[in-house]
């Protein structure tokens, strides 16, 4: 594999902090200007990261090292397969969470909007810094610079509830990043490295205790994230932040950094050999599995849309793990592609949750009867969210979701389909309500009869997201070679 020394893995990261400055130095004199900022730098981010693509697709990697603090111990950024995966993706959604959220802010005349759009451009860099991290030393830094650039934006209406979702955000997060520090101090005391290896470097290091220890704590470090259960609370908690943030939260930087490092960790840390010979890769599905199926039955029971769209987060980044910890060619690259594609339809049902919020102020499913007839457009993205998210096809959730199930198969563990099938059909069941009643129902209270949409700056972006479902659906390696690219990433994992 061709190795490429670039600096452009830190122009991604550069370019969003100096849009944050500024945002900071333009503040509220000028809120187009401030507002023009964050525009250009995630249309910037985005065309830097896209400019890595043909690399990556020619088997190429990309690499810059900042500084070597200790022998095998850098501060170094990597574009692999699975890296330039998470980095699209994050780079692509930003460019609509940035034009959604001028219109949310607005809409609502919300305070403190220069604060608000500075804290998401830190984010989105810490968001490339894990992506483009080369080793756990370098994931592990901009994984806590993300937690305390989203801390204010989880904290932002400044209410009791808010400053509690923040508080318990930190408190779960904080102590996450504690747990994934010491397990590294560890690996780097055994192996002499930290970096990021396709199929695991950890064999052969430490005894099977160690081993196990580190496994355990790793995947409870990046599991907060992540929102595997019981480890979970934190992310309903957060719903009290505005639909941007969430849509952040869910679709595009934080659960996703969880993932994103989970999947490090089985992959490119313990490797799936090592996995399999001790037996680690059961006790990890059957756990998360657990997490799968019950947060479907507490999204059934939840009135506010948000926190049921919160627990349908929980139990697709469940399903992301569950994938990975098959250990199989089609499992693997079903959870890589569902990371992806779930992100668009995510996105687009928290976009839909806070246009109908800036709009009619409602926030409970059982208020929705009789809203798609005022709102058609947004709730008709809505419905090609939730059938992505069910699995249903043309929209891309089918794909990503028939890879997951040909890998229990291919894992021969026939109890792990019966859960991806299970889910598919609970997310039907808590999904499908909302569109039936929005369309179908008559409204209890009062509904506009006539067609009366949010801002454009809120609905363009939200139908963007859900016709790019659509079109992944039907050509999965459209815009970015989502698809490509995540067979590229396992074929150098399983070393086929």
């Amino acid at each position: 594999m061709e190795v490429i020394t670039s600096i452009r893995p830190v122009l991604a990261i550069i370019v969003s902090l100096i849009a944050a400055c500024l945002i900071l130095i333009t503040g509220e004199r000028s809120r187009n200007l401030r507002e023009l900022w964050t525009i250009l730098a995630s249309v910037a981010k985005f065309i830097i990261v896209a400019s890595m693509i043909p690399f990556v697709l020619q088997g190429k990697v990309i690499e810059y090292t900042v500084i070597s603090l200790a022998p095998g111990l850098l501060l170094q950024f990597r574009v692999d397969a699975f890296g330039l995966l998470f980095g699209i993706l994050a780079s692509t959604l930003w460019i609509a969470t940035s034009l959604y959220s001028i219109g949310y802010m607005r809409g609502l005349n919300e305070h403190a909007q220069t604060r608000y759009f500075f804290c998401f451009a830190i984010a989105l860099s810490a968001t490339m810094g894990i992506a483009f991290a080369a080793n756990l030393l370098t994931l592990f830094i901009f994984y806590e610079i993300l937690t305390m650039a989203t801390y204010p934006l989880v904290a932002h209406k400044e209410t009791p509830d808010a400053i509690k979702g923040g508080r318990k955000y930190l408190a779960y997060t904080l102590t996450a990043g504690v747990v994934i520090l010491l397990a590294s101090a560890i690996i780097y005391s055994l192996t002499g490295t930290l970096d990021f290896k396709p199929g695991g470097y950890l064999a052969g290091h430490a005894s099977a205790d160690m081993l196990r220890f580190l496994f355990v704590a790793l995947i409870m470090g990046f599991g907060v994230k992540a929102a595997i259960m019981p480890l979970h609370e934190w992310l309903p908690t957060a719903m009290v932040a505005p639909a941007p943030v969430s849509a952040l939260l869910h679709a595009v930087a934080v659960v996703k950094a969880g993932v994103f490092g989970v999947l490090r960790v089985i992959l490119y840390v313990f490797g799936p050999n090592l996995l399999h010979d001790m037996g680690l890769w059961l006790i990890l599905a059957y756990f998360v599995s657990f997490s799968v199926i019950v947060s479907c039955f507490f999204a059934l029971a939840q009135d506010n849309l948000k926190r049921r769209l919160a627990f349908s987060t929980i139990n697709n980044l469940a399903i992301i793990i569950l994938g990975a910890a098959l250990l199989s060619t089609s499992a693997i690259k079903g959870g890589m592609l569902h990371m992806a594609y779930h992100g668009f339809m995510k996105i687009t049902l928290f976009f839909v949750a806070g246009a109908i919020y800036v709009k009619t102020h409602k926030e409970d499913v059982s208020e929705l009867d009789g809203l798609g007839r005022q709102m058609p457009l947004t709730l008709g993205s809505f419905a090609i969210g939730a059938m992505g998210v069910a699995g249903i096809p043309p929209v891309c959730g089918f794909i990503s979701k028939w890879y997951l199930c040909l890998g229990s198969l291919e894992a021969k563990e026939i109890v792990f389909l019966f859960v991806f099938l299970t889910s598919a059909l609970l997310d039907a069941a808590f999904f499908f309500p909302i569109v039936y009643s929005s369309f179908f129902k008559k409204p209890k209270g009062d509904v506009n009869p006539h067609f009366d949409e949010a801002s454009m700056f809120m609905v363009i972006p939200l139908m963007a997201t859900a016709i790019a479902s659509l079109i992944l659906g039907i050509f999965p390696n459209a815009f970015v070679h989502f698809f490509e690219i995540a067979t590229l990433a396992v074929r150098s994992v399983l070393g086929s």
